[in-house]
């Protein structure tokens, strides 16, 4: 593009732009599409559009009374279709201005949502396999006008001319491209023929091949799509359908969901994964318009957390973008997304109420699916949140059997709290469910909603310490002096000690601690150390009384009892140090730098006593 020289010209003339038109073309077949492959896409799209524009024409004409043929023999690839074709003054208006489609000329204008392509500029992506187009065509709205030739070149020029009707005996139009030598990986006759099955499978006019060996042309798109095949039986009908999936697709649906809604002609399958995938991660569908495909990863096309099933789907009236290789953003998309998150919702109540054995291979596989959906979704809640497995002392089990044995569901706040109270809140008694995972304690604490007569709260350190049982007078004075010294100890970790009896008698002890109260903890020393300073004030203005935490030693474990009887000063100091380092390492958190310093000290400080003992 180059601006006009403004001192030259009154101000406030209107200009036109001046395009480089080599550049613009090279701009849109080289950047605006992924792969040189579109390009028998496009050309398949041009002539299904006209073949639509024919049939507007004569209506009263049979499907298959026109098609497209393909052709490629190594030197030229051809694409011939018997559609509406083009006069000379269409040819000038609608091939050499790039933007205008020929989709809005006429009345046609008034039937854009009939044609796949509606911007105008597919034909340039030819331009990614060869450096000229070569176009034939012939109307059918002017029986009588001649046979049009049209030649356009990559460096923006092209060149018109009209031919005897014999040039083109019947309507419709021809388009020749004479690849490139860097062309031939999308050019050669296996190609073509894979290509045009890729993205015409589905078509609905017939398409047929030929490799220009004197055979016989063969069928692009033989057989129909399934979902539009009367079965005998439904359960044919759900095997065509599965089978189709697994083709398309490549695994074995757990499950397959017919799609159908009517009000924007889209039909089609859902196939739910037979494995489990992390949350979040979003497959891509299948999706065509009006038979041809748009694209194999339109993720879009469901809400985000339908990631347990991928979709094949026909669509008539969904918009493609610009390149044709996703779908444009609008109010349509968005009732589609809703109306299939609908359908799928369907399915799992249909599961839940008919199919038991279903549900639970799905429940096992996709639970995490399931619990993303629950949280939004009350109707999923009320059916499925009973049924959904979880993390509890008494091992992975659904709310429904936990709650009928724990009158009381006790939940954490993190996976780690629930590593460190697991062994003893089972040997107690107590149910706990690990609320740590992604959604989990939010549906915990949903469950009273669909069984009133379940109870839930959040476990703290004290409902904890609670259940353990207290030790005899005698015994805790007898302990009283190692106690002392074992928290003169972990004072640096604003940790108390405290002596209980709990099961199993194995724990030597229990390193009660939160992942909040150990925040707490970081930004009270933080305001002791910036005392005085912006920041000092800041987090003084937060700061809370800080929770501390507790090391609870076991008395009925057989080296508790030996180690409270210690009365040699630095030894009592070793042995609660190495007992803290064992139970924050049983607690399965990320350890400080000086609790790790601290258990390698303690270590080394056991063994050298022992060894001097021994010597």
């Amino acid at each position: 593009m180059t601006l006009p020289d403004t001192a030259a010209t009154p101000a406030g003339d209107d200009r036109t732009f001046q395009v480089d038109l080599r550049g613009l073309v090279d701009l849109l077949s080289h950047h605006l599409y992924s792969s040189p492959r579109v390009y028998l896409r496009e050309l398949l799209q041009n002539a299904v559009d006209a073949l639509t524009a024919r049939h507007a024409l004569e209506p009263g004409a049979s499907t298959d009374a026109f098609g497209i043929r393909l052709y490629a023999d190594g030197s030229v690839v051809r694409v011939e279709d018997d559609g509406v074709g083009l006069t000379e003054a269409d040819v000038h208006t609608f091939l050499a201005t790039i933007g205008r489609s020929s989709k809005r000329a006429e009345k046609i204008a008034e039937q854009r949502g009939d044609f796949i392509g509606q911007f105008g500029i597919g034909l340039l992506s030819c331009f990614l396999v060869a450096d000229e187009i070569h176009v034939l065509s012939r109307s059918a709205r002017a029986p009588d006008a001649p046979a049009v030739e049209w030649r356009g070149r990559g460096d923006g020029s092209y060149t018109v001319r009209t031919l005897p009707a014999s040039a083109r005996p019947r309507p419709g139009t021809t388009v020749t491209l004479t690849p490139r030598a860097d062309a031939g990986d999308w050019t050669r006759p296996v190609q073509v023929q894979a290509l045009a099955r890729h993205f015409g499978s589905l078509l609905r006019h017939p398409v047929t091949f030929t490799d220009g060996t004197g055979g016989t042309p063969a069928p692009v798109n033989p057989e129909p799509a399934p979902w539009a095949v009367t079965y005998p039986t439904p359960g044919a009908r759900s095997r065509a359908l599965a089978a189709y999936g697994e083709d398309v697709l490549g695994f074995k649906p757990l499950d397959t969901i017919e799609l159908d809604l009517p009000a924007v002609g889209l039909k089609g399958i859902a196939c739910v994964l037979p494995e489990t995938v992390p949350a979040g991660r979003r497959h891509g569908h299948r999706v065509h318009v009006k038979g041809m495909l748009l694209s194999e990863q339109a993720e879009e096309i469901l809400p985000e957390w339908a990631f347990f099933v991928r979709c094949v789907v026909d669509a008539e009236s969904l918009r493609p973008t610009a390149s044709r290789e996703s779908l444009y953003e609008d109010d349509t998309l968005a009732a589609v997304r809703d109306a299939l998150a609908e359908r799928l919702r369907d399915w799992i109540a249909r599961a839940a109420a008919s199919d038991p054995d279903l549900l639970a291979r799905f429940l096992q596989v996709h639970h995490l699916a399931v619990k993303s959906l629950a949280v939004h979704d009350d109707e999923i809640l009320r059916m499925l949140l009973p049924w959904l497995p979880f993390e509890t002392t008494d091992g992975h089990a659904t709310l429904d059997e936990f709650a009928r044995t724990h009158r009381t569901v006790l939940v954490t706040s993190s996976v780690e709290e629930f590593r460190q109270v697991a062994a003893i809140a089972s040997a107690a008694g107590l149910g706990v469910v690990n609320g740590g995972y992604t959604y989990d304690r939010e549906l915990v604490h949903r469950l009273p909603e669909i069984r009133p007569e379940a109870s839930v709260a959040d476990l703290d350190p004290a409902t904890l310490t609670a259940h353990l049982d207290p030790v005899d007078r005698e015994t805790e004075l007898a302990a009283a002096a190692y106690l002392a010294q074992a928290r003169d100890a972990l004072a640096v970790f604003d940790c108390d000690v405290a002596l209980r009896a709990f099961q199993p008698a194995s724990a030597p002890a229990l390193l009660v601690d939160s992942r909040e109260a150990r925040h707490e903890r970081t930004r009270s020393q933080l305001a002791r150390e910036q005392e005085g300073g912006v920041w000092g004030d800041i987090l003084g203005a937060l700061r809370q009384e800080a929770p501390r935490a507790q090391l609870i030693l076991n008395q009925l474990n057989p080296l508790v009892r030996t180690a409270v009887t210690i009365t040699e000063p630095e030894l009592a100091r070793t042995s609660a140090e190495a007992l803290y380092g064992q139970a924050a390492m049983l607690s399965r958190r990320p350890l400080r730098p000086a609790e790790s310093s601290l258990i390698n000290r303690s270590f080394l400080d056991l063994l050298a006593h022992a060894l001097r003992k021994d010597s």
